[in-house]
């Protein structure tokens, strides 16, 4: 059956989005809801890749999804740890202290 698998990457990538839109939002229980699932959808993918493959255009669309999720993941851990930006501010020249 053509086109179902490719439905699996458009439904991760909406979770993405809706796991993106809460994390703007602060609400981290609904990135954590969004979070499950997409776990549960990147299952069902894995099971039916074992016996579906995509066609070339799907295969195309399939590498623009995966770049729009890895963008969403991106924006989202910025936005729930901050303070991974506040590292990249300090040269790698900066002595270590030891205690």
């Amino acid at each position: 059956m053509t086109g179902v698998l490719i439905d699996f990457y458009r439904a991760i990538e909406a979770s993405s989005l809706r796991m993106l839109e809460a994390a703007k939002a602060q609400d981290w229980e609904g990135v954590m809801r969004c979070e499950g699932a997409c776990a549960v959808l990147i299952e069902q993918l894995r099971h039916r890749a074992k016996t579906e493959e995509l066609g070339p255009l799907e295969r195309v669309e399939k590498t623009r999804i995966m770049q729009r999720i890895l963008r969403n993941d991106a924006q989202i851990r910025n936005l729930a740890e901050p303070w991974l930006a506040q590292l990249d501010e300090y040269p790698e020249s900066t002595p270590a202290f030891l205690h």
